[in-house]
């Protein structure tokens, strides 16, 4: 047991969840924040216990070879959002993909299972199409940023290496409408005044722009004049939009929107097909990785044009669209009627007429469909985080699908899921890791599963 407020040198051999460097002091673990794989550093122990410590870096004695330098500033590290920026990319794909392998094999207890290497981005910075921005006061003056690690207090910002660079113009602009017309900021503790968060969405293939100002009620000051600053100062700016929010909560978007300027929506191309995107529709924030994710998936799932799917978790649609391109049949289910909606609309756009959308929980309106005599002969998943329920899995292995193709943003329920599968008749063949937020600890997969035969 080590000793709290003491130093001590230790060896970081990897890194665990939320970024965080998992190092040794003689064969005892020290969890270090901002620790990189092979860094020596001397560190501080903040909290001890019997079987691992906490500790913060005093010192780095001797750096990993794979330690780079951070291309945003020092400031915005506490932002929590690129937490391994400083580990070389290639060296990220490699943590990624090792943690992928070592989950499977200890939560899903399959050793068999080809796991590719991660796939990365050539260009892994300014991938991100959607932004969202706290607006506070700050010593009585008005800041936008992003949040601190675990807190509420604001980092200012001019600009964020993953962010569409477009945002850096926006930002400016947005802080000079601040200014000018006096704009009451919302104060969370109190849940007084007005503007509180600033939203963008880019198209990344059409360049359109959305703008959106969450409030705290309808009414902002000069919303016109601003429109048409932003028009004239922003290549391909569409509309500009006042989201409403007058919940006490953390959550950033309300359900109502006043549309200021434009239509309302931008539209975006993934491959072949063309997406419209609302203020509150769900769309993957790196374009360029999700045609990657989504033709693995499209890969997997093998289609024929005699085939039928279910495609479980839809969302908006995205991937059943590019299911539909190929199969004879797809069916859609995802539980947020919005996002329903939005398929249904993206659908009619790309002159799609062989896939139909459910609205409702999975783990109900799945085994209701199976009931009813529907059947799939490929099944594909794109669940929350928490993974599928059992009721949803249960469903799958009684219709006996030739294929299940993965798709996760958790390899721990990943993992879990492919274990309950497994022992029921279906085999996993193969995981394709795919980076798509580059500098963070998460990682999309894809998965392969098979019926044994």
């Amino acid at each position: 047991m080590l000793s709290k407020d003491k130093m001590y040198v230790v060896e970081i051999v990897d890194i665990g969840q939320g970024g965080v460097g998992i190092g040794k002091f003689e064969g005892f673990t020290v969890f270090v924040d901002g620790g990189l794989v092979k860094d020596k550093i001397k560190v501080k122990i903040t909290k001890s216990k019997k079987n691992y410590a906490v500790g913060e870096i005093v010192e780095i004695l001797e750096p990993s070879p794979y330690r780079v330098e951070r291309k945003c500033s020092k400031e915005l590290k506490e932002c929590g959002g690129c937490q391994i920026q400083e580990l070389d990319y290639k060296e990220q794909l490699n943590v990624k993909t090792n943690e992928v392998k070592q989950v499977i094999s200890r939560i899903g207890k399959l050793d068999d299972v080809v796991i590719h290497n991660a796939l990365g981005m050539e260009e892994p910075f300014r991938y991100r199409n959607k932004a969202q921005f706290p607006i506070q006061k700050v010593d009585g003056v008005p800041v936008i940023g992003f949040y601190k690690k675990k807190s509420h207090d604001i980092i200012p910002t001019d600009q964020c290496i993953i962010q569409h660079d477009v945002n850096d113009k926006i930002i400016k602009i947005i802080k000079t409408y601040i200014r000018a017309y006096k704009v009451s900021i919302y104060d969370e503790k109190t849940h007084t005044g007005v503007l509180r968060h600033l939203v963008t969405k880019v198209g990344f293939t059409t360049k359109e722009v959305m703008v959106v100002l969450v409030a705290n009620g309808r009414k902002l000051p000069y919303l016109n004049e601003l429109a048409s600053v932003l028009k004239e100062n922003i290549p391909g700016f569409k509309t500009l939009v006042v989201n409403v929010n007058r919940e006490k909560t953390n959550v950033i978007l309300g359900n109502e929107n006043r549309v200021i300027y434009g239509d309302g929506k931008i539209n975006d191309n993934i491959g072949d097909l063309v997406f419209e995107i609302s203020p509150l529709s769900f769309f993957q924030v790196n374009p360029v990785q999700t045609e990657v994710l989504y033709n693995k998936a499209l890969e997997y799932a093998n289609l024929g044009e005699n085939d039928t799917v279910f495609d479980i978790y839809c969302g908006i649609g995205t991937i059943s669209l590019f299911l539909a391109q190929k199969a004879k049949k797809v069916y859609g289910i995802e539980i947020v009627e919005e996002a329903i909606k939005d398929a249904k609309i993206n659908a009619k756009i790309n002159n799609l007429d062989n896939v139909k959308f459910y609205v409702g929980k999975a783990e109900e309106v799945v085994p209701k469909m199976y009931k009813q005599g529907k059947r799939a002969n490929v099944v594909v998943v794109d669940p929350p985080r928490k993974g599928c329920d059992e009721k949803v899995l249960d469903t799958i292995v009684s219709m006996e699908p030739d294929r299940v193709v993965y798709v996760s943003c958790s390899p721990s329920t990943l993992a879990r899921d492919l274990n309950y599968l497994d022992e029921r008749g279906y085999k996993c063949l193969e995981v394709q890791p795919v980076d798509m937020f580059p500098h963070s600890v998460h990682i999309e997969n894809v998965a392969l599963i098979v019926k044994k035969k």
